[in-house]
């Protein structure tokens, strides 16, 4: 099991409400979710975000576990047909952190209230951050990976309505 010899404490600023549920792989789209801002963060804080499209959120995999993390290689989902790669190449909650990042579409914003879709994160995660999406900061360049990945993620953004 992996043992970090350092910590950073970082702080909840918000948790999802509803949304997503059961920790499942695909068919993440069409979900609206909350991002509800905790009571210590000012709602004026959000001033201005509602002009955005997109919204970047860093979130803590909270119903994973310290004993669930897999360094090691490992084929992706456990399919022998895609390449055992390291722990740091998947993006699950078996990384050390735990964290994951979501892009989702800002609906609109009511008081403390985010409201989004295609957020794939469940209900109750804790956010530890958010930001608006801004192009500039998206990657430069074409972007490369193995047909994998591909392979892997091609009903991830399906329509949650559609899931079998």
């Amino acid at each position: 099991m992996f043992k970090a010899s350092n910590y950073l404490q970082v702080p909840v600023i918000a948790t999802v409400v509803g949304g997503q549920t059961g920790r499942l792989d695909d068919y993440k789209a069409g979900v609206e979710s909350i991002i509800r801002l905790v009571p210590e963060i000012p709602e004026s804080a959000l001033e201005g975000i509602d002009e955005f499209g997109h919204v970047e959120v860093v979130f803590h995999f909270h119903l994973g576990s310290d004993s669930d993390i897999e360094l090691e290689p490992r084929s992706p989902r456990g399919n022998p047909e895609w390449p055992a790669t390291g722990g740091l190449v998947h993006r699950n909650h078996r990384r050390p952190a735990r964290l994951g990042v979501s892009y989702p579409r800002l609906l609109r914003v009511e008081g403390r209230d985010l409201h989004v879709t295609d957020l794939d994160a469940d209900d109750g995660t804790p956010v530890i951050d958010l930001a608006p999406v801004f192009r500039e900061m998206l990657p430069r360049g074409p972007v490369r990976q193995p047909e994998w990945p591909t392979d892997m993620l091609k009903n991830y953004w399906r329509d949650a309505r559609e899931r079998p």
